[in-house]
């Protein structure tokens, strides 16, 4: 999905946008794309120096007089709230946003702070890389993504509009629910896959080199987010901490089960009702991923997949996009596994159903190789 920078955006400027760090410098690099004004600070003078250069807006600093109607606040977890209440101390005609992916926490501190509410709305772009910084902010980071907007009691209908407006012009979409409700659906969809894939990834560290070297794509699926910040992770992870804990302790239940089952197993081969319990888990996980919404928010759509052989050399990957593209197939997805010891790559091309027959045969007449 791509924003249509043709038509006009909804946000009226000038946006100050405090944080020019991953999410505060797409924020800039979005807003200022559609020729929103965007006003940048940041305590390192340097992070800001960077964002206004790479094109997200200009320094506050050097906007003098400059009154923003719109704040964005992409502040760490642990300080985001004292930074939303300043900003709606400084400037009580504006309304305030966050991006931190905890909710209810940052509410309840400004609620205890005596802060005007009214004006502040809670919002969680669910977007993100491993990188952070200003250098990784990317203009279409948030394009096709959902954009939490969270609404408690006393919030002003046209403070959560213009949040709703940030949203959509930054190519998002904005889906609104309370704090508590937040809180306890990121615990689900995002911390607690944070904390899975950490712990697994965790195991490779001793790992004889010749398990790691049998590693295929699905251990890199499972763990590409566990390279993520740390330092991060922890503010998040103890600002939502109840309800990660309770998605936790309900996955160590279903663990403890296939444990149990496990050794049952190794200690009888034919233990009655052991294999019903393993099969029972892989196939209730089969069906919670077919729940994850599918393309551009739909309903899941079940992809055939065709393996292609392409050799480790450059321009190899974009001249068999093209050959696709030749084909008149749609690609819905890729994924790239290189082969150890082998200068070629296996590439997954998932397109629908009825797709991958004759794309084999169209591919194959080109010259790749399409296993059968």
């Amino acid at each position: 999905m791509t924003v249509d920078l043709t038509v006009p955006p909804q946000t009226r400027g000038p946006v100050r946008v405090v944080g020019t760090g991953l999410l505060g410098g797409s924020v800039g690099l979005a807003l200022s794309a559609r020729g929103v004004d965007v006003l940048l600070s940041d305590t390192s003078p340097t992070a800001q120096s960077l964002a206004r250069d790479m094109g997200a807006g200009r320094l506050h600093t050097e906007a003098a007089g400059a009154v923003p109607r719109l704040v964005v606040v992409a502040a760490p977890p642990d300080v985001v709230a004292a930074v939303v209440a300043e900003e709606l101390r400084r400037w009580p005609e504006a309304v305030v946003t966050d991006v931190a992916s905890v909710k209810a926490e940052p509410l309840r501190t400004l609620r205890e702070a005596g802060a005007d509410v009214a004006r502040y709305v809670g919002g969680h772009p669910m977007a993100g890389r491993e990188r952070s910084g200003a250098v990784s902010a990317r203009a279409d980071l948030f394009a096709g993504r959902p954009w939490a907007v969270t609404t408690a009691e006393g919030t002003a209908p046209e403070a959560v509009e213009l949040v709703r407006r940030l949203a959509r012009d930054c190519g998002a979409t904005p889906v609104e629910l309370d704090p508590e409700q937040h809180d306890l659906a990121v615990a689900l969809v995002s911390h607690t896959p944070q904390v899975a894939a950490s712990l697994v990834a965790a195991r490779l560290r001793e790992a004889p080199e010749a398990a790691v070297g049998l590693a295929g794509q699905g251990l890199r699926d499972v763990t590409r987010i566990a390279a993520s910040d740390p330092a991060l992770w922890v503010q998040i992870l103890t600002g939502n901490a109840g309800p990660v804990a309770d998605v936790l302790r309900a996955l160590r239940e279903d663990l403890d089960r296939v444990i149990g089952a496990l050794d049952a197993v190794r200690a009888d081969p034919a233990a009655p009702g052991a294999r019903g319990l393993l099969a029972r888990a892989i196939a209730d996980g089969g069906a919670g991923r077919d729940r994850i919404p599918g393309k551009h928010g739909a309903a899941p759509t079940h992809y055939a997949v065709l393996v292609v052989v392409v050799p480790d050399a450059p321009g190899q990957l974009a001249l068999l996009l093209a050959d696709i593209g030749e084909a008149g197939v749609n690609l819905e997805d890729l994924r790239l596994e290189h082969s150890p010891g082998q200068r070629v790559a296996l590439a997954e091309v998932a397109g629908l159903p009825a797709a991958p027959a004759p794309l084999a045969v169209q591919l194959r007449q080109r010259g790749w190789t399409v296993p059968a």
